[in-house]
C-alpha cells in the first residue's frame, strides 16, 4: 500500500496498516489513541545510492498520524539508535503542556539510546493538516510525518466534501547522512552541502539520474474533487509546487481555514501546509501531467538545478499499455529568486472568519518588539583555519543575539526555578545597535552568542515585527513559533516604518499560522495574546539557519487561575 496517500479510514485500520499500536475505531470525538514509534536506522536506496538513515517505524517518510480534533494522544518513542532524539508536534499548541512539545533543550531533554518517553497530550480547538518531525539536530531529514487532525464528529469541512483525500509530503533526500554534513560545516564555518534532490512522498521522480522507478504517482477520476494536503518537510528550502494544465483551490494554511482562492501555483516554506481543493477535468485527456517542486531562494549563491516531479494521471478504461505511451505535460515554474511572486502569492492569503470559526485579532497591543534576523558571522578560533566569509564562521541571530542551546532543558529550569547558569532573562526587545536593516550592509558582521530568553505576562497582547536584515544578503526566513498560532496583520519590502505601516494593518481577517515566511528584504508584523504559559521556541524553519543559531524562546508567566499555570512535567521527561 502506498502510505503517503489515503483514503480517510477507520482510526483501527490506519493504525494496523502503519504498524501503530491497536486502538478502537473512532466513535466519538475524545477518545484517546495510542501511537508506538520505534525509532530505528534502515537502509534505503534512492539515485541508485543506498545508505542508512533514521527511522520511525522503518519508514521514510515516516508513518501519518491521524487524529480528531478534541483526541488525546499517547504516542510512545523508543530509541533504537545511537543519536538521542525528540519528536515535536509542528503547529499543536500543546496547552500547558510545554512537556510534550519536543524540542530538544528547550523544552525537554532528548531521548537517549535504549530510552522512552511518552508524548501526552490533547489536540484541543485545531483540526486540518500538520507534520511532526524530530527536533533534534537534522535528524528531520529522514524523521518526519503528516499529522491529519480530522474535524469533529457531526462537524464538515466549510468546503464540498472531496471525493478523496490525499497527502503530498515534500521533502530531500541526501546521498551522504546530513548529521555528518552539518557537523563538518559548523566545524569549518562553511555553509553545508545542499541535498542531491527533492522528494514527493519520499521519492525523487524521473528528471533525477537513475531515479524513474522511484516516481510518486497520483492517479485520480475524471470529474472528481481531491482534498490534497500538502506539507513542506523539506530541511533547508522554500518550494513551489505546481501541477501541469491544473489549477487549485487554496482552502487552507498551516491547520487553519482560509477564504478560498483559485492559484496554479503554490509556495510553501518548510514546516508549513497548504490542504487545496483540487477539480479533476471531466473527460480523461490523453497526457499525463507533472506534479513538480523546485526551490525558491535569494541567498548568495543559489542555483535552481533539481526539481523533484511526480506524475499525475487518470484512471480509464484503456489497457495500461497505452497509459504509458501518453504524452507528460511539464508545467513552467517561476525562476528560483522570484521574489515578487512570492510576494504576490503570500498577500492572497485572508483567514475565513464566520461565526464557527471566529479571529480573536489583537487590536491593541500591550508588548512590542522588533527583531532583525538573518545571517552573520563569528570569529574563526585561534589555530583553526575556517572557511566562511572572510576567514570566519557563518552564524545567525535575532536582534544580534545567536542562541546557544543549553546543557540542560530551559523549560525544566524555569519550572523547578533553576534557571541560574542556564539562561537569562534579558533578550532584547529591539535591534541593539540600529542601521538601514536592507540597504548597505555594516562593516561589523560578528553576532553576540547568548542563551537569553524574552518574558511575557500571561494573556499580553502582543505584537513582534520580524525584519530580514542584508548583513549577508537578503534572504527568506520562515519563522516558527512554537505553542501558538499568529496572526500575519501586516508585510511589506524595506524596512518597518513604525509610524506609517501599522496604518495598513489588516485587523479582521488577517491569515493565521504558525510559521510564517520573512519577506526576502522585508518585513511581516504577527499578533498573538499570550495566553498558553511556558516555554516556547521561536526560530528559523531553515535548519542550517537554526544550527547557526537563529533562534529565541519566550517564558509565558503563569496566570492567576489553575487552569492557566504550567502542567506538573511527566513522571518519565528524560534526563540530560
Amino acid at each position: 500500500m502506498d502510505t503517503s496517500s489515503y483514503v480517510l479510514l477507520p482510526a483501527f485500520l490506519v493504525a494496523a496498516l502503519f504498524f501503530f499500536c491497536a486502538v478502537p475505531q473512532v466513535a466519538n470525538a475524545g477518545i484517546t489513541r495510542h501511537y508506538k514509534f520505534n525509532i530505528v536506522s534502515i537502509n534505503v536506496t534512492r539515485l541508485c545510492r543506498t545508505k542508512s538513515m533514521v527511522t520511525v517505524n522503518g519508514q521514510f517518510p515516516g508513518p501519518p498520524v491521524v487524529a480528531r480534533e478534541g483526541d488525546h494522544l499517547l504516542v510512545k518513542v523508543v530509541n533504537h539508535v545511537s543519536s538521542n532524539i525528540t519528536i515535536h508536534w509542528h503547529g499543536i499548541r500543546q496547552l500547558r503542556n510545554g512537556w510534550a512539545d519536543g524540542p530538544s533543550y528547550i523544552t525537554q531533554c532528548p531521548i537517549q539510546t535504549n530510552d522512552t518517553y511518552v508524548y501526552n497530550f490533547t489536540i484541543t480547538g485545531q483540526r486540518g493538516t500538520l507534520l511532526w518531525h524530530a527536533h533534534f539536530r537534522e535528524l528531520r531529514a529522514t524523521v518526519h510525518g503528516a499529522l491529519v487532525i480530522l474535524p469533529p464528529h457531526n462537524s464538515s469541512y466549510p468546503f464540498p466534501k472531496p471525493y478523496k483525500e490525499v497527502t503530498i509530503l515534500l521533502g530531500e533526500w541526501y546521498n551522504t547522512d546530513p548529521e555528518a554534513i552539518i557537523n563538518q560545516a559548523l566545524q569549518t564555518g562553511a555553509a553545508p552541502n545542499v541535498s542531491d534532490a527533492y522528494t514527493i512522498n519520499g521519492l525523487p521522480g524521473p528528471l533525477y539520474n537513475c531515479s524513474a522507478k522511484d516516481t510518486y504517482r497520483l492517479k485520480v477520476k475524471p470529474g472528481k474533487t481531491y482534498l490534497l494536503r500538502v506539507i513542506n518537510a523539506a530541511v533547508d528550502d522554500d518550494l513551489f509546487f505546481t501541477i501541469a494544465n491544473h489549477s487549485v483551490i487554496v482552502v487552507e494554511a498551516d491547520a487553519t481555514y482560509v477564504k478560498p482562492f483559485e492559484t496554479e501555483l503554490l509556495l510553501i516554506s518548510p514546516g508549513q501546509t497548504t490542504n487545496v481543493l483540487l477539480k479533476t477535468k471531466p473527460i480523461a485527456p490523453n497526457a499525463k501531467f507533472f506534479i513538480l517542486a523546485r526551490p525558491y531562494s535569494t541567498s548568495l549563491g543559489a542555483i535552481d538545478n533539481t526539481t523533484v516531479a511526480g506524475i499525475l494521471e487518470y484512471k480509464t478504461s484503456s489497457n495500461s499499455s497505452k497509459s504509458k505511451r501518453l504524452p507528460v505535460v511539464r508545467p513552467p515554474l517561476p525562476p528560483i529568486n522570484a521574489t515578487s511572486v512570492a510576494a504576490n502569492y503570500s498577500s492572497r492569503f485572508r483567514r475565513l472568519v464566520n461565526a464557527h470559526f471566529p479571529a480573536n485579532v489583537p487590536q491593541k497591543v500591550d508588548k512590542n518588539f522588533y527583531f532583525t534576523v538573518g545571517l552573520g558571522t563569528s570569529p574563526c578560533p585561534k589555530n583553526q583555519t575556517c572557511q566562511g566569509p572572510n576567514g570566519t564562521k557563518f552564524a545567525a541571530s535575532i536582534n544580534n543575539n545567536s542562541l546557544v542551546l543549553p546543557s540542560t532543558a530551559i523549560l525544566q529550569s524555569y519550572y523547578f526555578k533553576k534557571s541560574n547558569g542556564v539562561y537569562t532573562s534579558n533578550f532584547p526587545r529591539f535591534p541593539p545597535k540600529p542601521f538601514n536593516y536592507t540597504g548597505t550592509p555594516p562593516n561589523i558582521t560578528f553576532v553576540a552568542k547568548g542563551t537569553k530568553v524574552a518574558v511575557l505576562p500571561f494573556n499580553a497582547s502582543v505584537e513582534v515585527v520580524l525584519q530580514d536584515t542584508s548583513i549577508l544578503g537578503i534572504e527568506r526566513h520562515p519563522l516558527h513559533l512554537h505553542g501558538y498560532n499568529f496572526y500575519v496583520v501586516g508585510q511589506g519590502f524595506g524596512n518597518f516604518d513604525s509610524k506609517n505601516d501599522p496604518k495598513n494593518y489588516n485587523l479582521v481577517d488577517p491569515v493565521e499560522l504558525n510559521t510564517v515566511g520573512v519577506p526576502s528584504g522585508g518585513w511581516v508584523a504577527i499578533r498573538f495574546f499570550a495566553d498558553n504559559p511556558g516555554v516556547w521556541f521561536m526560530h528559523c524553519h531553515f535548519d542550517v539557519h537554526l544550527n547557526w543559531g537563529l533562534a529565541m524562546a519566550w517564558i509565558v508567566l503563569d496566570g492567576k487561575h489553575p487552569n492557566e499555570k504550567v502542567l506538573p512535567p511527566p513522571s518519565d521527561l528524560p534526563k540530560c
